[in-house]
């Protein structure tokens, strides 16, 4: 349970931190014969505040749970 209790809290830290996951995408946008072109796009794949303080909220409480050796 602590080793659980200690994931959490670290997600959720991270999650209120950054904010969300980033990545780019390379999309080809023209093909033609020879000539082909392509565009990078950065999108974001947000993960909400909510779901951090939840993390982390419940990460504590299953690390004082585990404590009290219940």
């Amino acid at each position: 349970m602590k080793w659980i209790g200690v994931i959490l809290v670290i997600l959720g830290i991270v999650a209120l931190i950054y904010g969300g996951i980033g990545y780019n995408r390379q999309r080809t946008v023209l093909d033609v014969g020879g000539i082909k072109a392509t565009v990078t796009e950065h999108k974001t794949f947000p993960i909400a505040p909510v779901v951090g303080v939840i993390s982390l909220i419940g990460g504590v409480g299953l690390l004082v749970v585990g404590r009290r050796g219940v």
